[in-house]
């Protein structure tokens, strides 16, 4: 699956370079889409790439925010988001992301996260619990362990609410750290912070990528009952809430709940 991964980090790249020629320009032509999210023409010109891009390397099924297929036909299948953080995107700060996940029976086992403007990738392959990082050109293995003291909270820069702040009032003595779309998760793959409570609706496609790289890393990404979350998108788009954790969480967020 190496080869398959370095491929997939070849694609995000080529997505990305599409977003950032719209990101650069004037005009992102922002539409809203029927749940009120913004849509520009950066997040339909990276669709494009990945979709054409991930049939000729292989012959899954591919789900896409973007595409209009919700039912893939195999047990194994593409899960996409084009660009994950509009939001951010449009008020340009840079904290937005190319997710493409390899999905295998209802599980992420491969992922790339790549954020364009960053210039980093964050990349795993559950299978081999084999996670890194590239920065500038660098490759470096990430692990899902903590290197700070005190405890550091993700929490998001678009979407922070009472549920989440009842959460970290119940924590105690921490720091927070706001970041945008699926960075957030890969905070926790490279140890730059113990917890990720996310309290309110994401899509699959969202965490799908970032997910994987958490598990290859050795953290956890599970519903408030304390289970992985499963990806089943002809079920249901929609994941429960979650809690993403690092390989050696202390904190006892439940409390919180």
């Amino acid at each position: 699956m190496q080869d398959l991964l370095q491929q997939t980090v070849e694609l995000a790249k080529e997505a990305g370079d599409a977003i950032l020629a719209v990101y650069e320009s004037d005009d992102f032509d922002v539409e809203v889409k029927e749940d009120n999210s913004p849509l520009t023409r950066a997040d339909k010109a990276a669709h494009d790439v990945i979709v054409e891009g991930l049939a000729k390397i292989s012959e899954y099924d591919i789900v896409s925010e973007e595409g209009e297929s919700r039912s893939p036909k195999t047990s194994m299948y593409w899960l996409v988001d084009p660009l994950d953080g509009t939001k951010e995107f449009v008020k340009r700060n840079g904290e937005f992301t190319v997710n493409i996940a390899l999905i295998k029976d209802k599980k992420p086992v491969m992922g790339v996260v790549y954020a364009p403007v960053l210039d980093v990738y964050y990349c795993g392959d559950a299978n081999k619990g084999e996670a890194f990082k590239i920065e500038k050109g660098e490759r470096s293995d990430i692990r899902a362990v903590p290197t700070s003291a005190t405890p550091t909270i993700v929490v998001s820069r678009s979407h922070k609410d009472d549920k989440t702040q009842k959460l970290l009032d119940a924590i105690g003595d921490c720091q927070e750290v706001a970041m945008g779309s699926s960075l957030k998760l890969c905070l926790v793959a490279e140890g730059s912070a113990s917890l990720y409570p996310r309290l309110g609706p994401t899509s699959l496609w969202d965490t799908a990528a970032a997910d994987a790289v958490v598990r290859a890393a050795g953290g956890a990404v599970k519903d408030l009952d304390g289970n992985e979350l499963q990806y089943d998108p002809e079920h249901d788009i929609l994941n429960p809430f979650f809690v993403v954790e690092s390989a050696n969480n202390t904190i006892d967020w439940k409390a919180g709940l």
